[in-house]
């Protein structure tokens, strides 16, 4: 087994579900009393939402190349970075390290394309959803359509994960408000909605859901797995 890097505090909340998943996996895969080999560098969150408030993206750049570095340093086989949004700096470091990092994106397309959906929906930060980094690599190197809600849907669902679910807060009502979203977004045409921040599996399950959703946390954890068990 191969040990799994873990780029975590983005926010801690989803980052134990991470570890909790990628150990439960590593667990029933092997069986008895094993457990995953990994490593994590967890980061303040407040600082990295500062940086992406600002627009600084050189800065923050800088920080998740500083803290993938100290991963690999901790003995790491592999990276996976455990947030969404922050894959707007993959390349970056990527190419800043010498072992493999699993992209998030891509471990997400492979579970839609597997599903045989081609067209599916995108819900997670403003940034995620507006910005070209995760979208354009779903569009360009896997061939899916994607679609996003419109205003206001998406400063619902950016709100609701930086206002509650970064905090551990989960409510009815914004359980409720994704579902609308979710709905309107099947209505526009989406086969499949990509739950494409790592917090937003906290609030929403595949339940009553009109259409498959794709939870990319342990989407991306399963990879892990995987990668560390080839």
């Amino acid at each position: 087994m191969r040990t799994i890097g873990l780029l975590g505090g983005m926010s801690w909340e989803s980052s134990a579900e991470y570890y909790r998943i990628i150990n439960e996996t590593a667990r029933d895969r092997l069986g008895g009393t094993h457990s995953a080999k990994s490593v994590m560098v967890s980061v303040d969150f407040h600082e990295v939402e500062e940086l992406q408030a600002a627009g600084d993206w050189d800065g923050a750049t800088t920080l998740m190349v500083e803290a993938a570095r100290r991963v690999e340093a901790g003995g790491a086989d592999l990276l996976v970075i455990c947030t969404n949004t922050m894959h707007r700096m993959a390349d970056e470091v990527g190419a800043a390290i010498g072992i493999p990092l699993i992209h998030i994106a891509d471990a997400t397309a492979d579970a839609v394309r597997s599903a045989g959906i081609g067209r599916v929906g995108l819900l997670g930060t403003r940034y995620t959803m507006e910005q070209d980094f995760y979208r354009g690599r779903l569009e360009s190197r896997h061939g899916l359509d994607v679609i996003v809600p419109d205003e206001p849907d998406r400063s619902t669902v950016h709100d609701v994960i930086y206002d509650e679910l970064v905090q551990g807060i989960i409510t009815v009502s914004s359980r409720d408000a994704y579902g609308r979203v979710i709905d309107r977004l099947t209505a526009a045409g989406a086969n499949g909605v990509i739950l494409g921040c790592t917090e937003i599996e906290l609030l929403v399950t595949d339940d009553l859901r009109p259409v498959p959703v794709f939870p990319t946390t342990r989407i991306h954890a399963l990879a892990a797995v995987d990668a560390a068990l080839a």
